[in-house]
C-alpha cells in the first residue's frame, strides 16, 4: 500500500513542480489552464497500472521498467522547471543582483525536489528509507512555511508576497521602461494577438513576475491595459493614414484577437467607438 502511494506521489511531484515554477515566472498565478495536461494523464495512467498490473503480483515488471520510467519522467520535469527558473538562477550567480526572500523560497523548493529525486533514484544502491527521509524533510519544511504564511509571521510572506518585496528602485524601473518601450515601438510586439506577459518578459530579459510588479507598482497598470494602449495608439495612426482597410481589419492588424475585444478596449481607453473617431478625423479642420 505504501509503495503504491509513494510511486504515485513520485509521478506527480515533477508536474506540480513545473506548474508551480510556471505560475510564479509567467505571472499566471494559479490560473494556469493547462494544468490538467500535466496532471490528469499521469493520474489515469497510474490508476490503470495499479488495476491491471498490481505491484505485489508484478514486481518483475515494476522494478526494472515502470519505476525507472517514473523517475525519468520526474527528472524531465525537474530539468524543464529549471529552465523556467533560469532568470532566478542567473540572479543567484550575479554579483550585482540580490535574491529576494521569495526567490530564495523558489530555489529552496526546486533544490529540495532535486534532492528527493536523487535520493529515490539512487535508492537501489542505498535504501528506500533515504528517499522517504528526504521526502519527509521537504514536506515538513513546506508545512512550516505554510504555517508561517497562515500566521503572517514569516519574511517570505509579506502583504505583497507575489512581488516578493518593495517597489522596484528608480534606476531599474527606468531600465525596464526603456526596454519595454523599445520592444513595443520598434519590434511592435503588440501586433501579436497571442502575446503574453511571459513573452514580453523573455524579450526584454526580465523575470515575468518582476515585469508584472513593475507594471502594477510603478506605472499602475495591468498587463492587459498596458498592451491595449499600444494597440489603440497604433489603431489611431492607421485611421489617420489608411482609408482602405475596414475598422475590423485595422483592429486585427494592431493585435486585437476579436472585434468585441477591439471595440470594448477602444471605448474604454478613448471614450468613443472606432467609428466615431474615424468620423471625427474625416471632418475638415
Amino acid at each position: 500500500m505504501f509503495i503504491h502511494i509513494g510511486l504515485s506521489a513520485c509521478l506527480l511531484i515533477g508536474p506540480f513542480l513545473y506548474l508551480y515554477a510556471t505560475s510564479v515566472t509567467t505571472g499566471e498565478g494559479t490560473s494556469n489552464r493547462r494544468w490538467h495536461f500535466h496532471v490528469l494523464p499521469f493520474i489515469i495512467a497510474i490508476t490503470i497500472a495499479w488495476l491491471v498490473i498490481p505491484y505485489r503480483e508484478y514486481q518483475y515488471i515494476w522494478s526494472p521498467y515502470l519505476v525507472r520510467t517514473i523517475y525519468f519522467q520526474w527528472l524531465i520535469y525537474i530539468i524543464v522547471s529549471g529552465v523556467r527558473l533560469k532568470p532566478v538562477f542567473n540572479k543567484l550567480f550575479s554579483s550585482k543582483k540580490k535574491l529576494s526572500d521569495f526567490e530564495i523560497l523558489l530555489l529552496s523548493v526546486y533544490i529540495g525536489t532535486g534532492i528527493i529525486w536523487v535520493a529515490y533514484a539512487t535508492s537501489s544502491y542505498t535504501s528506500y528509507i533515504v528517499g522517504a527521509l528526504s521526502f519527509s524533510f521537504v514536506f515538513y519544511l513546506l508545512l512550516l512555511l505554510w504555517f508561517f504564511r497562515k500566521n503572517k509571521n514569516s519574511v517570505f510572506f509579506e502583504k505583497e508576497m507575489k512581488y516578493a518585496a518593495k517597489k522596484i528602485d528608480v534606476a531599474e524601473a527606468k531600465s525596464i521602461a526603456e526596454k519595454l518601450d523599445h520592444a513595443m515601438k520598434e519590434k511592435q510586439l503588440y501586433k501579436n494577438a497571442e502575446l503574453k506577459l511571459s513573452d514580453v518578459a523573455a524579450e526584454i530579459s526580465v523575470p515575468a513576475y518582476h515585469l508584472s510588479q513593475f507594471l502594477n507598482d510603478n506605472i499602475g497598470k495591468g498587463f492587459s491595459q498596458f498592451l491595449n494602449e499600444y494597440r489603440i495608439s497604433a489603431v489611431e495612426n492607421m485611421l489617420t493614414s489608411n482609408n482602405d482597410l475596414t475598422l475590423e481589419a485595422i483592429g486585427k492588424e494592431c493585435g486585437f484577437r476579436s472585434n468585441s475585444t477591439f471595440y470594448t478596449a477602444f471605448k474604454k481607453i478613448k471614450g468613443m467607438t472606432p467609428a466615431q473617431l474615424k468620423k471625427q478625423l474625416a471632418r475638415p479642420s
